[in-house]
């Protein structure tokens, strides 16, 4: 009889261990994917007087050497989005541009049109792309610019289940169609505002306008900082879904 109500014993309290252990994970669980924005960010706080750099690669590798040599004349550090079969080609470039200290995000895979796929198939991609990303680095990205700027419930669903903040911009140089690097300086100085995230690409005029662009920037008293560093600033009720 001892032992039965022994073991009983120890059973209860075996179970109620259990509970609260599901209780504890669920609860942390939460807390970690409520830091995790569900619409994407195009802006970081409005409050303060910083901007973003963003550079999408997917093509233009002939360009990364001189972007590089241009962050650092000016001490700048730059958000570059990864595509993953071009890391996986330049593979040599993407580590160039980490081990300079700039922070890469993924820019998914294949590059495919996130809004024509189905959830499973971007969780696919964007997964593929952090192997790759990873293997070079040694480190995981975090934030994840979708090609074509697409942004439906499967990309965004997606992203945020692999616990990616989904990223956009406030400023578009539009310098994949290659105006003259004035047109490309104009478009991003003339719309300045706090907490704006520029897009670029690796192009030849992207180069020439990058410095007048920097040096513009400063002139008008903004700090220019990464993506991630921007988001560590945003207020909690703005960053979390």
């Amino acid at each position: 009889m001892f032992i039965v109500i022994n073991f009983r014993r120890v059973a209860g309290f075996f179970i109620i261990c259990c509970i609260i252990a599901i209780i504890l994970s669920v609860h942390f669980t939460r807390g970690h994917v409520a830091a995790i924005a569900v619409e994407p960010i195009y802006q970081g706080d409005e409050n303060n007087k910083t901007m973003a750099l963003t550079c999408n690669v997917f093509w233009g590798e002939e360009y990364i050497g001189r972007m590089l040599e241009v962050l650092e004349e000016k001490d700048v550090s730059m958000t570059f989005f990864i595509g993953g079969t071009w890391a996986e080609k330049f593979s040599g470039l993407v580590k160039e541009i980490y081990d300079r200290g700039h922070e890469i995000g993924s820019h998914g895979y294949s590059h495919p049109h996130p809004d024509k796929i189905s959830r499973k198939e971007n969780i696919q991609d964007i997964a593929k792309a952090e192997k790759v990303i990873y293997g070079i680095t040694g480190e995981k990205p975090r934030l994840y610019a979708p090609p074509y700027g697409e942004r439906g419930p499967a990309v965004l669903e997606a992203a945020r289940e692999l616990g990616y903040h989904t990223i956009l911009w406030t400023i578009d140089t539009v310098d994949w169609q290659r105006p003259a690097p004035e047109v490309i300086i104009q478009r991003v100085l003339n719309k300045t505002e706090n907490g704006a995230i520029v897009l670029m690409h690796p192009t030849a005029p992207t180069v020439h306008a990058l410095p007048s662009i920097i040096d513009g920037l400063k002139e008008e008293g903004y700090q220019l900082i990464t993506v991630g560093e921007m988001l560590k600033q945003l207020p909690v009720n703005k960053n979390e879904g």
